[in-house]
């Protein structure tokens, strides 16, 4: 694993296994039934220019619960790029202040571009509708989490992606993941317009992996163990883009009414937040709240023990976590989360 996390493309099989291993074994301080203190004295630079409220906190919280401290920057407005700093400067500025950095920006290519000014860590949080590398580690861990629950295996499974293919950074960064394990079958479905890029597709087929693309979720998924679907990223859209869209029909809806008459019952609907919860959004429906196969918030919360492991194996204390571990001294609910579990 390089000294960056800026896209799925700089892991290798191995460091995808090592990091799932390392989140395993955060899990006791992430469910705050201990405390590690590996990273005391660390400082985090978050530097999120877009908004984000799960991921920022997400990446906040996994830094702290390590032992360290964190300094955020959100916006634009309140960054000296306002002023016309270059993405070079601040790199550069923030590698004096700070230890690790997290960065989302809008623009595809500008947290690599940024990361190549600093010899700090420095993480892909987001750029653009390029990739988002560590959201797509924590769905991997949802699945292989959720597949041991189930007894099931990922070699072989049938994972369908479907939404917003083509601006959607989340699937680009999950679909290069999945190609690096044994054969998979992929199905990707998404409204017009919205397709998975090829390159993207071609990459995929070449690993041995079966891929197919329909137009409708009105199709027999019997045999189907994952949906992973995405909110449409109109934000992302071309004006010409806008002014032809349509819109999201019935027919690429997730609800409860797709899943039972199409899916089976261990079917798992995964969806990477926030979803768009109003009336008439067309996004991942709300009636499937308290449905067991609803993983999305078993999801967020694998969000935390993965940053650790990214955070840990960066910074090189994944070996020294157990020896700093000790009981927590605050009241903890017996369990975290209430509908979902």
């Amino acid at each position: 694993m390089s000294s960056h996390l800026l896209s799925v493309d700089s892991l290798e099989r191995e460091n995808v296994d090592h990091l799932l291993r390392v989140a395993a074994r955060m899990e006791p301080i992430a469910q705050r039934r201990r405390i590690t203190r590996v990273l005391e004295g660390a400082v985090l630079g978050n530097l999120f220019f877009e908004a984000s409220t799960r991921t920022r906190v997400s990446f906040n919280a996994a830094f702290c619960r390590l032992g360290g401290s964190v300094c955020d920057t959100t916006g634009f407005t309140f960054s000296s790029m306002a002023k016309g700093e270059s993405l070079y400067d601040t790199s550069r500025v923030m590698s004096g202040y700070v230890d690790a950095i997290v960065m989302r920006h809008p623009e595809q290519g500008s947290v690599a571009e940024f990361a190549a000014a600093t010899n700090v860590p420095v993480i892909n949080g987001g750029d653009g509708p390029g990739e988002h590398p560590s959201q797509a580690l924590l769905d991997l861990y949802t699945i292989d989490k959720e597949f041991a629950r189930l007894g099931k295996k990922l070699a072989g499974a049938h994972i369908l992606l479907t939404g917003d293919l083509k601006y959607g950074r989340t699937v680009h960064s999950l679909i290069k993941l999945l190609s690096l394990y044994d054969p998979l079958r992929i199905t990707l479905v998404s409204p017009p317009g919205l397709e998975m890029p090829g390159y993207l597709i071609d990459l995929v087929a070449s690993r041995g992996h079966q891929i197919e693309q329909r137009d409708t979720l009105s199709c027999d998924f019997s045999d189907l163990d994952v949906v992973y679907t995405t909110r449409i990223q109109k934000e992302r859209f071309t004006t010409e883009m806008n002014e032809s869209f349509s819109g999201v029909s019935q027919d690429f809806i997730v609800d409860r009414a797709f899943l039972d008459q199409h899916c089976s019952p261990t079917t798992i609907v995964m969806h990477p937040l926030p979803r768009d919860s109003r009336s008439g959004a067309n996004d991942l429906n709300v009636d499937l709240n308290g449905d067991p196969r609803l993983a999305i918030f078993r999801q967020t919360d694998n969000g935390i023990p993965m940053r650790m492991a990214i955070f840990a194996t960066l910074l090189k204390v994944e070996d020294l976590i157990e020896e700093n571990m000790r009981p927590v001294r605050w009241f903890v609910p017996k369990q975290i989360g209430v509908l979902d579990r």
